[in-house]
Protein backbone atom coordinates (compact mmCIF):
# COMPACT_ATOMS: atom_id res chain seq x y z
CA UNK A 1 0.00 0.00 0.00
CA UNK A 2 1.06 3.77 -0.81
CA UNK A 3 0.13 7.02 0.61
CA UNK A 4 1.02 10.67 -1.52
CA UNK A 5 4.27 12.77 0.28
CA UNK A 6 1.83 15.96 0.20
CA UNK A 7 -1.25 17.65 -1.64
CA UNK A 8 -1.82 17.27 -5.34
CA UNK A 9 -4.14 18.99 -7.79
CA UNK A 10 -5.83 18.43 -11.43
CA UNK A 11 -8.05 20.07 -13.51
CA UNK A 12 -9.69 19.70 -16.66
CA UNK A 13 -12.96 19.93 -18.59
CA UNK A 14 -14.80 18.27 -20.21
CA UNK A 15 -18.34 18.94 -21.98
CA UNK A 16 -17.80 22.84 -21.11
CA UNK A 17 -17.83 21.37 -16.79
CA UNK A 18 -15.07 21.81 -15.34
CA UNK A 19 -13.36 19.96 -12.80
CA UNK A 20 -10.99 20.20 -9.90
CA UNK A 21 -9.25 17.42 -8.35
CA UNK A 22 -7.49 18.03 -4.61
CA UNK A 23 -6.17 14.69 -2.80
CA UNK A 24 -3.74 14.69 0.08
CA UNK A 25 -2.44 12.96 2.47
CA UNK A 26 -4.82 12.32 5.89
CA UNK A 27 -3.75 9.68 9.08
CA UNK A 28 -7.48 10.40 11.24
CA UNK A 29 -10.58 10.53 10.12
CA UNK A 30 -11.58 14.20 11.82
CA UNK A 31 -8.09 15.03 9.64
CA UNK A 32 -10.02 13.98 6.37
CA UNK A 33 -13.14 15.93 7.94
CA UNK A 34 -11.24 19.00 7.53
CA UNK A 35 -9.49 18.26 4.34
CA UNK A 36 -12.73 17.73 2.78
CA UNK A 37 -14.13 21.17 4.13
CA UNK A 38 -11.23 23.07 3.63
CA UNK A 39 -11.25 21.77 0.19
CA UNK A 40 -14.51 22.14 -1.02
CA UNK A 41 -16.08 25.20 -2.97
CA UNK A 42 -19.20 26.68 -1.93
CA UNK A 43 -19.59 28.41 -5.15
CA UNK A 44 -19.14 25.04 -7.35
CA UNK A 45 -21.91 23.11 -8.26
CA UNK A 46 -20.55 19.75 -6.69
CA UNK A 47 -17.50 19.01 -4.31
CA UNK A 48 -17.75 15.03 -4.40
CA UNK A 49 -15.46 13.46 -2.46
CA UNK A 50 -14.05 9.97 -0.92
CA UNK A 51 -11.27 9.05 1.60
CA UNK A 52 -9.65 6.16 3.14
CA UNK A 53 -7.71 5.23 6.09
CA UNK A 54 -7.12 1.30 6.02
CA UNK A 55 -10.44 -0.47 6.91
CA UNK A 56 -12.94 2.90 7.39
CA UNK A 57 -13.62 4.65 4.19
CA UNK A 58 -16.16 7.63 3.53
CA UNK A 59 -17.97 9.51 0.26
CA UNK A 60 -20.02 11.64 -0.88
CA UNK A 61 -22.11 12.36 -4.34
CA UNK A 62 -22.91 16.04 -3.35
CA UNK A 63 -26.45 16.34 -5.33
CA UNK A 64 -24.73 13.83 -8.30
CA UNK A 65 -26.65 10.69 -9.15
CA UNK A 66 -26.06 8.12 -6.60
CA UNK A 67 -23.44 6.30 -6.88
CA UNK A 68 -22.06 8.69 -9.97
CA UNK A 69 -19.19 10.51 -8.49
CA UNK A 70 -18.24 9.19 -4.35
CA UNK A 71 -17.97 6.04 -5.47
CA UNK A 72 -15.56 5.96 -8.67
CA UNK A 73 -13.51 8.78 -6.87
CA UNK A 74 -13.43 5.80 -4.20
CA UNK A 75 -12.39 3.43 -6.59
CA UNK A 76 -9.69 5.66 -7.90
CA UNK A 77 -7.86 5.50 -4.82
CA UNK A 78 -8.30 1.31 -4.41
CA UNK A 79 -7.35 0.95 -8.28
CA UNK A 80 -4.15 2.30 -6.84
CA UNK A 81 -3.47 0.50 -3.66
CA UNK A 82 -3.42 4.19 -1.83
CA UNK A 83 -4.46 4.69 1.44
CA UNK A 84 -4.92 7.18 4.18
CA UNK A 85 -5.86 9.86 1.52
CA UNK A 86 -8.49 12.22 1.12
CA UNK A 87 -9.35 13.43 -2.68
CA UNK A 88 -12.43 16.31 -3.25
CA UNK A 89 -13.19 16.67 -7.12
CA UNK A 90 -15.06 20.34 -7.17
CA UNK A 91 -17.55 20.64 -10.82
CA UNK A 92 -18.63 23.82 -12.09
CA UNK A 93 -21.50 22.53 -14.20
CA UNK A 94 -20.63 23.83 -17.74
CA UNK A 95 -24.48 23.69 -19.55
CA UNK A 96 -23.98 19.81 -20.89
CA UNK A 97 -25.39 16.96 -19.31
CA UNK A 98 -22.78 14.17 -19.00
CA UNK A 99 -25.42 11.25 -17.90
CA UNK A 100 -24.30 8.65 -15.06
CA UNK A 101 -22.08 7.09 -17.74
CA UNK A 102 -20.28 10.37 -18.43
CA UNK A 103 -20.35 11.99 -14.88
CA UNK A 104 -18.91 8.05 -13.50
CA UNK A 105 -16.24 8.16 -16.40
CA UNK A 106 -15.39 12.65 -15.49
CA UNK A 107 -15.38 12.06 -11.51
CA UNK A 108 -12.90 8.76 -11.59
CA UNK A 109 -11.05 9.67 -14.41
CA UNK A 110 -10.40 13.46 -12.81
CA UNK A 111 -9.49 11.45 -9.27
CA UNK A 112 -7.04 9.12 -11.00
CA UNK A 113 -5.00 11.81 -13.14
CA UNK A 114 -4.98 13.72 -10.01
CA UNK A 115 -3.16 10.15 -8.37
CA UNK A 116 -1.15 9.59 -10.83
CA UNK A 117 0.77 13.15 -10.86
CA UNK A 118 1.19 12.44 -6.96
CA UNK A 119 4.22 11.79 -5.54
CA UNK A 120 3.66 8.18 -3.82
CA UNK A 121 5.11 6.97 -0.82
CA UNK A 122 5.10 3.28 0.89
CA UNK A 123 3.16 2.68 3.78
CA UNK A 124 5.04 1.28 6.53
CA UNK A 125 3.48 -0.84 9.18
CA UNK A 126 4.86 0.33 12.56
CA UNK A 127 4.78 -0.63 16.08
CA UNK A 128 5.25 1.04 19.42
CA UNK A 129 8.45 -0.11 21.78
CA UNK A 130 9.30 1.07 25.24
CA UNK A 131 13.34 1.70 25.37
CA UNK A 132 14.54 1.54 29.07
CA UNK A 133 18.36 3.17 29.74
CA UNK A 134 19.93 4.65 31.58
CA UNK A 135 21.64 7.91 31.67
CA UNK A 136 25.48 6.71 30.70
CA UNK A 137 23.71 5.09 27.12
CA UNK A 138 21.06 7.36 26.13
CA UNK A 139 22.78 9.81 24.71
CA UNK A 140 24.39 6.81 22.12
CA UNK A 141 21.02 5.20 21.93
CA UNK A 142 19.24 8.46 20.88
CA UNK A 143 21.95 9.03 18.43
CA UNK A 144 21.48 5.54 16.55
CA UNK A 145 17.85 5.54 17.44
CA UNK A 146 17.58 8.79 14.76
CA UNK A 147 19.93 7.78 11.88
CA UNK A 148 18.09 4.70 11.75
CA UNK A 149 15.29 4.49 9.09
CA UNK A 150 11.52 4.74 9.57
CA UNK A 151 12.57 4.88 13.75
CA UNK A 152 10.72 8.11 15.65
CA UNK A 153 10.84 8.87 19.20
CA UNK A 154 7.57 9.33 20.25
CA UNK A 155 8.16 10.40 24.06
CA UNK A 156 11.35 11.02 26.46
CA UNK A 157 9.90 9.83 30.32
CA UNK A 158 12.77 10.52 32.29
CA UNK A 159 13.05 8.67 35.36
CA UNK A 160 15.69 8.31 38.50
CA UNK A 161 17.93 6.11 36.91
CA UNK A 162 17.83 7.12 33.26
CA UNK A 163 14.78 7.56 30.79
CA UNK A 164 12.26 5.16 29.30
CA UNK A 165 11.53 6.42 25.39
CA UNK A 166 8.36 5.50 23.69
CA UNK A 167 9.27 4.50 20.20
CA UNK A 168 7.83 3.91 17.07
CA UNK A 169 9.77 1.83 14.59
CA UNK A 170 9.37 -0.78 11.39
CA UNK A 171 7.44 -3.83 12.64
CA UNK A 172 9.54 -5.96 9.79
CA UNK A 173 12.64 -4.29 11.46
CA UNK A 174 11.66 -4.24 15.51
CA UNK A 175 13.20 -7.67 16.79
CA UNK A 176 16.27 -6.67 15.26
CA UNK A 177 16.53 -2.46 16.58
CA UNK A 178 15.87 -3.95 19.54
CA UNK A 179 18.93 -6.18 19.97
CA UNK A 180 20.87 -3.27 18.01
CA UNK A 181 19.87 -1.34 21.44
CA UNK A 182 20.71 -4.28 23.30
CA UNK A 183 24.27 -5.03 22.13
CA UNK A 184 25.02 -0.85 22.06
CA UNK A 185 24.35 -0.86 26.03
CA UNK A 186 25.88 -4.40 26.80
CA UNK A 187 22.73 -5.41 28.18
CA UNK A 188 21.71 -2.69 30.10
CA UNK A 189 19.40 -1.14 28.27
CA UNK A 190 15.68 -3.27 27.74
CA UNK A 191 13.58 -3.16 24.96
CA UNK A 192 10.04 -3.74 25.39
CA UNK A 193 8.19 -5.16 22.27
CA UNK A 194 4.37 -5.78 21.83
CA UNK A 195 3.37 -9.48 21.45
Amino acid sequence: MFSIEQPVTFRQEIKKSRFLAVAGPVSTEEAARQFVAAHSDLGANHNCWAWRIGVNYRLSDDGEPGGTAGKPILQALDGQSLDSIAIVVTRWFGGTLLGSGGLMRAYGGTASACLRAAIKIPIVATVEATITCGFSDLALVQARLATSPGVRVLHENFIATGAELTVAMPAAEAVLIGQMVTDLSNGRATVLLPD
